[in-house]
């Protein structure tokens, strides 16, 4: 992998032992088998939310004493405005970071970066891309010191140790693991879904079969007299002729042959059961019919985004802001956070709301407007218009005792 001549600082020849779990397990992972992914339902619940999240835009962000937040002038805005690195852009960076941890209940990222000193003699960490792993097995080992580091396995043999706060680790159904996402073997515990999806699986395969079987034999034709193998053979010939040049449903036959409708009535399961079924797979990712089908309203995409991105996008911003920030830089207001861009999955009616009720309050600009509508900037877009049927709350009192004043002196 290209990422071969990057791994610059593996530490292959210090002397380490496995990390200690509170389990007394050893911290040895191996990836899962896929097994789940033959379903289609299961592929495309993942790929709805993969494609969901690859529409973010993540921005590094610096949040002053006084709340208010900056966007930063930094290597990471740089990256992540197109392209994460040489190969992805950001949006398929994402997108593949999702597949990963949903595949593997487990997502690595590993940041590269060059180390600069400022003017003030400053070190800090220029980066310049970040890369999704997919290792074959990870191993956790401590130094004399305590440090974790990471080994992990690549498909082309190789092998690299890594500081573990150099990378990126991504983590879902967090539980009895210590370290690792998913069941007690840092793996997807897909026990109950693989249940399911071989109801599934065997509702599919018996409807295709009772399709089949309805489309081949139709009736026996009993023929009247004493034939051989080649007359018979004859006869049938000449029925199913009969059967597709006979248009008006009419056969004729003559007085050697008699014809029985055999009504084939192949049973398959009720919609009803079916889409229970369906629903419990797609419950287990946490994505809505209407959402897969695309047939959903503004509610129903918010209550999608509530119940299963919006913790993707928490952990997101989390694990890239304590692993690419030092302990300096986070306390200074220094945040990674994935934004939603221009607010495009609205519908129109929502649009206008939004740009209504955040116009009136002074919050967007004329462009920013237009960016939420799909339009382009104008000139002069930067200007920012309020309602003046708002005030400021500091001065409420004295705007109505000035009014109260002002009438009492006119009358």
């Amino acid at each position: 992998m290209l990422l071969q001549g990057l791994i610059k600082n593996s530490e292959k020849n210090k002397q380490m032992q496995y990390a200690k779990m509170l389990n007394g397990n050893y911290p040895v992972f191996s990836q899962f088998g896929q097994n789940i992914y033959a379903s289609d339902l299961v592929q495309m619940s993942i790929d709805k939310i993969a494609t969901e999240i690859s529409k973010l835009q993540p921005k590094h962000i610096r949040t002053d004493p006084n709340g208010m937040q900056t966007v930063v002038k930094s290597s990471i805005n740089r990256l992540f405005k197109f392209k994460a690195n040489p190969l992805m852009t950001t949006r398929d960076f994402l997108e593949k970071t999702i597949w990963l941890l949903y595949m593997n209940y487990n997502a690595f990222i590993y940041p590269t970066y060059d180390i600069l000193t400022d003017s003030r003699g400053d070190i800090k960490r220029e980066y310049t891309a970040f890369y999704p792993l997919n290792p074959n097995r990870v191993e956790f080992l401590q130094d004399e010191a305590q440090k974790l580091f990471i080994k992990m396995w690549f498909g082309n043999g190789e092998n690299y140790t890594l500081p573990y706060s150099d990378i990126i680790h991504l983590r879902k159904k967090f539980s009895v693991n210590d370290i690792m996402g998913g069941g007690l073997n840092g793996q997807p515990d897909n026990a109950a879904l693989l249940k399911v999806l071989e109801i599934n699986d065997t509702v599919i395969q018996g409807l295709g079969k009772a399709i089949k079987s309805s489309l081949t034999i139709r009736g026996i034709l009993k023929i009247n007299t004493m034939l051989d193998d080649d007359k018979q053979k004859a006869e049938r010939e000449k029925l199913e002729k009969a059967i597709e040049d006979g248009r008006s449903g009419i056969l004729p036959l003559d007085l050697k042959g008699d014809y029985t409708d055999l009504k084939p009535d192949p049973k398959i399961i009720d919609k009803d059961t079916m889409e229970f079924i369906q629903s419990k797979i797609l419950n287990w990712y946490g994505v809505p019919l209407k959402i897969l089908s695309g047939d959903f309203t503004d509610e129903d995409y918010q209550a999608f985004y509530e119940s299963t991105l919006e913790v993707i996008i928490i952990s997101l911003g989390q694990a890239f802001s304590s692993t690419v920030f030092t302990a300096r830089e986070l306390d200074v207001g220094n945040e990674i956070v994935a934004y939603h861009r221009d607010m495009m999955y609205l519908s129109t009616k929502a649009k206008l709301e939004l740009i209504k009720t955040a116009g009136e309050q002074g919050l967007l600009q004329d462009n920013q407007k237009l960016a939420i509508l799909g339009l382009p900037p104008i000139a002069g877009g930067d200007r920012i218009t309020q309602s003046l049927n708002y005030i400021d709350k500091s001065i409420i009192n004295n705007y109505q005792l000035n009014g109260v004043k002002a009438k009492n002196e006119k009358e």
